[in-house]
């Protein structure tokens, strides 16, 4: 017997087998999976298991559970670990007294829930199929049935649950029908119900649509608004002049692909869209024309191709930036810097709900060709330029007035003097004094809040601290994400939340480190679970 657990990435996946040869070469072996809760659902860190259970179908015993889930995956296999060493049969489970209480169990605990169905398959009570079954084809010819609340698979018929007294018009009781729901259990409750109607071809899929993608053969049915939601949130839009296409966003980073994806991104328009692709304002990439049915295919090409969809939704959206690494203008390395920012915040905070969109810019200068003021947060490279007054001869056309794009520079008695309030610090007078009265300068970051474009426009006002610290830079970013998400109204963009609680104040909480302290329960806490971001 050999029993693991491993750390996945959001997940922690364990198994436990008796000897090969009980499974792999045993004609005998059973199996059933099965989505449930891990706690009490209405716990605020409530998750769930999808466990698999492998038994032999004459003794019923059990010879192996495979559990997946983001909580307490080792103490299920801790039980299988016993069971199978104590030789026990599933039913020996039925009546196990497991610890309860409702914050870290079930009341009857998740792998006797898991017994249960492979009990009941085994006696004939329910009829289910894998989903390896399903991945082979086992449920070819099948009508769908959606047993979920709210239709959620497109193209299938969908079947009300608390409303089925009788026969359902439109489905003959010798339909070969394959039922599904979000998890398992009303597919099961319907699968009851059903039979005591008279239908005799029914199967469940284990699994669900929580497990399995589940995709019915259809050409033009028009999606529904609940699944129009669900894949707008992994990057889909939907093609308003169509009944069931979409355009899906694959981000970049900040506007760079390499040959390699720029073809990939090719490749996939021509296979599961359009042929067509366009690009947006914030420099990601949408595939036109994907059909409803093409959206995981898609995905998963890009997938493998080391791109991701998304960029949708009340999150931190994709970060842009000028192209100031290699600007002549450019006094910082903006490509790192964002690319920074992306992994940080973008992907960092990527579950992370928010009242609204929340949108950073990155400019590498004061010429603001990406608008870093009217992002939500911009940063614009600074080039601070320090005057050596005793090298300075007051000549009668001075090269550094000459200079100044912004006339800031002037010539008063006889010295060359910079206003430090209207100056924007573009350095681009730095070096420019045969002198050299103007050689040195500070390199910074400027850094704006509560900007916004649209429908409404806020230019957005920088903080009174011209950064030198990168580090600090990103710290600052994360505080304002954090202030956003703690004391942002749902609903209101992040120039509303400046303007109502008030600049000054916003500036004191992200120059102090109180949000930070409090990170931890801001993330933890349930709030913005429907933003205001429509796209």
């Amino acid at each position: 017997m050999r029993a693991a657990a491993c750390g996945l990435p959001y997940y922690v996946g364990g198994l436990i087998e008796t000897r090969d040869e009980l499974i792999v070469n045993n004609p005998q072996k059973y199996t059933a999976l099965m989505v449930s809760d891990d706690k009490a659902h209405y716990y605020p860190d409530s998750a769930w298991f999808v466990t698999k259970l492998i038994a032999d179908k004459t003794t019923h015993k059990l010879l192996g559970v495979q559990v997946l889930g983001p909580g307490a995956v080792d103490k299920m296999v801790d039980i299988a670990v016993t069971g199978i060493s104590m030789g026990a049969a599933l039913e020996d489970f039925d009546n196990l007294d497991l610890a309860y209480a409702p914050p870290f169990s079930t009341a009857i605990h998740p792998f006797v829930q898991a017994v249960y169905l492979l009990e009941n398959k085994l006696e004939g009570k329910i009829a289910s199929i894998t989903p390896a079954e399903y991945q082979a084809g086992a449920a070819k010819g099948c009508r769908v049935v959606d047993a979920a609340p709210a239709p959620a698979v497109h193209g299938a018929t969908f079947v009300q649950l608390e409303t089925l007294n009788g026969p359902v018009e439109g489905l003959d009781k010798d339909d070969k029908l394959l039922i599904v729901c979000s998890k398992g259990k009303r597919a099961y409750f319907m699968q009851n119900r059903l039979r005591s109607y008279g239908y005799t071809n029914t199967l469940v899929l284990e699994g669900a649509t929580f497990f399995n993608d589940v995709r019915v053969e259809t050409v033009g049915a028009k999606v529904s608004p609940a699944e129009v939601t669900r894949v707008k949130a992994l990057g889909f839009l939907w093609d308003k002049r169509t009944p069931d296409k979409f355009n899906g966003r694959v981000i970049t980073r900040n506007g760079k692909l390499t040959a390699a994806e720029q073809m990939a991104v090719a490749q996939a328009a021509e296979k599961f869209g359009s042929g067509e692709v366009t690009m947006t304002s914030r420099l990601t990439l949408e595939i036109q024309g994907v059909p409803f049915a093409n959206i995981e295919p898609l995905r998963e090409f890009l997938l493998n191709a080391g791109l991701e969809m998304g960029g949708t939704g009340s999150k931190v959206r994709p970060v842009v930036s000028c192209k100031g690494t290699t600007c002549q203008y450019g006094l910082i390395d903006t490509f790192d810097l964002s690319q920074e920012i992306h992994e940080r915040f973008y992907k960092g905070y990527h579950e992370v709900k928010l009242p609204h969109k929340f949108k950073i810019a990155v400019g590498g200068c004061p010429n603001n060709c990406v608008k870093p003021d009217l992002n939500d947060l911009g940063v614009i490279g600074q080039r601070i330029p320090q005057i050596q007054l005793d090298k300075c001869r007051g000549c009668k056309v001075c090269q550094i007035q000459e200079t100044c794009p912004i006339n800031v520079a002037k010539m008063e008695n006889g010295k060359i003097r910079i206003d430090p309030e209207t100056c924007n610090h573009c350095g681009r007078c730095v070096g420019k004094c045969p002198f050299k009265a103007v050689e040195d300068h500070i390199d910074g970051y400027r850094i704006y809040i509560g900007g916004r474009w649209g429908k409404k426009v806020a230019q957005g006002r920088y903080l009174d601290k011209v950064f030198t610290d990168r580090q600090e830079v990103l710290d600052v970013i994360e505080k304002a994400i954090l202030l956003f998400r703690e004391q942002g109204i749902t609903g209101e963009r992040f120039a509303d939340t400046v303007a109502r609680i008030g600049f000054e104040e916003v500036q004191r909480q992200l120059l102090d480190n109180e949000l930070l302290a409090r990170k931890q329960e801001n993330l933890a806490a349930q709030k913005h679970m429907k933003g205001g971001a429509t796209c």
